[in-house]
């Protein structure tokens, strides 16, 4: 039996979403016809939203589409997981960072005018802290059975939760735009230019929609053992090119300066890693409620601090060898990032086969924010929630087929602005969903009304995590560095500014939500 089939089977009577909603419909007294679908009577009425919810149910039986979207998982409803289904809390995260997005932000130290040792260490710091964000909100799945953003909710608040929805559609989207357009870059440069860059951008995205739009199956099973194939081009990759790396030019810059570019960078690549903190859980809903936490991150943690790496320590080699090989700097201004690829590697063939297989790596990163961002988006209203998971994963891919076509010429700037945006705001998320759940659930998942995860009336009301989260905003602004603007604060460490958004962003969120939170216990009583 194959990994996708034993996912898909579950204890008991299997009634899809669809069919769930259309039986309440029956309750309701709408018109309409009576079907069986599987054994199971349900209502079929005529408007639009029911002939979705139909279709979906339908997909479902041919195909496996998920429909469960952003229910919560049952405990009974879970089964035991084998150890190489546990592995894929390391594996997916794997299959989705070793690309070509990862490997081109490894050239920023070169940008910044970073020595070699320098760029390489603020990334493996950057990336392992962002990715223990990560990994402690990826403890919280299983337990819960609940999405990242249904979790946020019991700290949040209803309403407030709405806004990190649409915060994390965006920074889903973004990121997906960034897979876009590095894989049209390869495909353009694989072709000899006989793909042009727009149509390669398309072909990325249509592939990303393929996967995502069957739902979490999917994703899972090609992600686990998608990362094999990544990481043996990687390394035939380090092995071409790491006798290339400078490894003697020293950095010219010293002082505030080389602190601010350090900051920045540091900030940059943080933000890679941190970004997946307000999705992670969404993979982890099925894994029973016993299943070990310190497992969870540890898995997760390394499951995404290596593979990052392995891309932007490579990027960091080959930015520092362009100092030094005029080639490879001009293919890389004039062409990008796929021409630079191909030129750097041989023989001519094999390099090209890597850049077709790179592709894919970018279709793995693609389909994890496609697939959350749809779920996102259903947590913005009830009413959103009853329309298909589907039909909003089609509505992502068109935004992001949409912005990868605006900003394929502009790469880096698209990388720096939604990468440190990134950080910025999983930093506020990490801290209000961590300081609640320690402070004021002490830690134990006892503590969270689960049964009332969907009910405004069982939730905070949400004034401390949107006081915390609006002034956390503050430390964003005052500490950020972007191409179009640097904060008041960052622009007094060097010339260029240094980026201290996160930490001032932290320092704020937590002083302002435990006081605040406290206050909201006290006179609201949840």
């Amino acid at each position: 039996m194959s990994d996708f089939d034993q996912e898909k089977q579950t204890p008991g009577p299997t009634v899809t979403s669809a069919e769930k909603f259309a039986h309440e419909t029956v309750a309701a007294g709408s018109g309409g016809e009576e079907v069986v679908y599987d054994g199971v009577l349900v209502h079929q009425d005529k408007g639009v939203l029911s002939k979705l919810r139909n279709l979906e149910a339908a997909l479902d039986r041919k195909f496996g589409l998920e429909t469960q979207a952003i229910d919560r998982v049952l405990p009974e409803n879970k089964t035991h997981q084998p150890w190489h289904q546990q592995a894929v809390m390391a594996l997916l995260w794997a299959s989705g960072t070793m690309n070509i997005s990862c490997f081109a932000t490894g050239f920023l130290g070169w940008e910044f005018g970073l020595s070699l040792s320098q760029s390489i260490c603020v990334t493996i710091f950057g990336t392992l802290l962002g990715a223990m964000i990560t990994g402690w909100c990826a403890t919280l799945g299983p337990g819960t059975g609940l999405r990242q953003i249904s979790i946020s909710r019991y700290s949040f608040g209803w309403w407030p939760s709405k806004i990190a929805a649409a915060l994390n559609v965006i920074s889903q989207i973004g990121w997906s735009s960034v897979g876009c357009i590095t894989g049209g870059l390869a495909l353009s440069a694989v072709s000899d230019g006989k793909v042009s860059l727009a149509l390669g951008v398309v072909l990325i995205a249509v592939g990303s929609l393929s996967i995502s739009f069957i739902g979490l199956r999917a994703i899972l099973v090609y992600e686990k053992y998608a990362w094999l194939v990544f990481f043996i081009i990687f390394m035939v990759m380090y092995g071409e090119t790491a006798s290339h790396a400078d490894t003697k030019t020293k950095s010219e810059l010293a002082g505030a300066d080389l602190s601010g570019q350090v900051l920045t960078l540091l900030a940059i690549v943080y933000g890679s890693s941190a970004s997946w903190c307000s999705i992670v859980s969404d993979y982890y809903v099925k894994y029973p409620v016993d299943t070990s936490r310190t497992k969870v991150f540890l898995l997760t943690t390394f499951g995404l601090t290596i593979p990052t790496c392995i891309g932007m320590v490579l990027g960091c080699c080959v930015g520092s060898a362009m100092g030094t090989n005029q080639d490879w700097a001009d293919t890389y201004d004039d062409l990008g990032v796929g021409y630079l690829i191909q030129s750097m590697l041989f023989p001519y063939g094999f390099a090209k086969f890597i850049l077709v297989v790179l592709v894919l790596a970018g279709v793995g990163m693609n389909c994890i924010n496609m697939y959350s961002a749809a779920l996102s988006i259903q947590q913005f209203a009830r009413p959103l929630a009853t329309i298909p998971r589907f039909f909003w994963t089609i509505i992502c891919f068109g935004v992001i087929l949409a912005l990868s076509l605006a900003g394929k010429n502009a790469l880096l700037t698209v990388l720096q602005n939604f990468l440190a945006l990134l950080g910025y705001w999983n930093t506020s998320f990490f801290v209000i969903v961590f300081v609640e759940h320690y402070l004021f659930r002490k830690g134990n998942l006892w503590n969270y009304d689960l049964e009332g995860w969907n009910d405004p009336a069982k939730l905070p009301v949400g004034i401390a995590g949107l006081s915390a989260f609006l002034v956390g905003f503050i430390g964003w602004m005052l500490g950020m560095v972007t191409t179009w603007y640097v904060g008041p604060v960052a622009a007094r460490i060097g010339e260029g500014g240094g980026d201290i958004g996160n930490e001032l962003t932290f320092v704020l969120t937590l002083i302002t939500y435990i006081p605040v939170r406290y206050l909201e216990l006290k006179w609201i009583g949840r």
